[in-house]
């Protein structure tokens, strides 16, 4: 059980504390002792102001012991702490979590992970055993098949991969952007909206306007812009009219 009061040898010891910690850390460092913390039965740490300029806020601290029964004073370890004001470096953050769209750079390369919950296999690489002792296509006619019918990639978008998809680009190009809101009409009826497939087409597509605001990015069918190909009709030129030739002569 840690002691709630310092040591009284130990405590005293404050030129030992000081002698040790201008050792380390060089006497031009070390400034006022700042008081004494029991760290334990018959071990307590000095402080003192750290002097480094770059080191504004921060302190050390000299840790000293002694064994049951000795009035010998023992070194335990010298360090430099940050007090409450001292400048840290912000918390260390895994670079998955730092990343950002439009991060990404040329030759940058950005695994994804083996349980990458936004995707999931994309077909059978072995093959089951047959019940009735049938040959069984290999691994390689297997592949070569789904290369044939778009289904090759070792892995595809599970279904929480496309709902953070459709949820990332609705919230971009969605009925309810402010361009939107203040559209003639949404893009389902637009003909500058290419249509996509997949288990998505049903909810966005492709457009193709390159006066509008989303051209070449996906948007929600519910989207809509100034740009729409029905927002106005341009009135055709009123024919000439006839031309009269005055006849009346004086």
């Amino acid at each position: 059980m840690r002691s709630r009061t310092p040591d009284r040898l130990c405590a005293e010891a404050v030129d030992v504390a000081l002698a040790v910690t201008q050792e380390a850390a060089g006497p031009d460092s070390v400034g006022e002792h700042l008081g004494v913390v029991a760290e334990g039965d018959r071990v307590v740490t000095h402080h003192f102001a750290c002097e480094e300029p770059a080191y504004r806020g921060w302190h050390w601290a000299t840790t000293l012991t002694r064994a049951s029964r000795s009035k010998q004073i023992t070194i335990d370890e010298t360090v430099l702490l940050p007090g409450g004001d001292a400048v840290l470096a912000p918390a260390w953050v895994p670079w998955s979590e730092r990343l950002r769209p439009g991060d990404m750079g040329p030759g940058d390369l950005l695994p994804s992970e083996a349980d990458d919950l936004r995707l999931e296999p994309g077909w059978a690489g072995e093959p089951a055993p047959s019940e009735e002792g049938l040959p069984l296509p290999s691994v390689a006619e297997i592949g070569s098949v789904a290369s044939e019918l778009g289904m090759g990639r070792p892995r595809v978008l599970s279904r929480y991969g496309l709902h953070i998809a459709a949820d990332r680009w609705e919230e971009e190009f969605g009925p309810k952007s402010p361009m939107a809101q203040a559209a003639p009409a949404a893009c389902d009826t637009c003909a500058f909206l290419i249509p996509i497939s997949g288990s998505l087409s049903q909810a966005f597509g492709i457009c193709a306007n390159e006066y509008s605001p989303a051209d070449g990015h996906i948007v929600s069918l519910g989207y809509g812009c100034g740009a729409h190909s029905e927002a106005a009709v341009m009135p055709k030129s009123p024919e000439p009219s006839p031309m009269v030739l005055d006849d009346l002569y004086d």
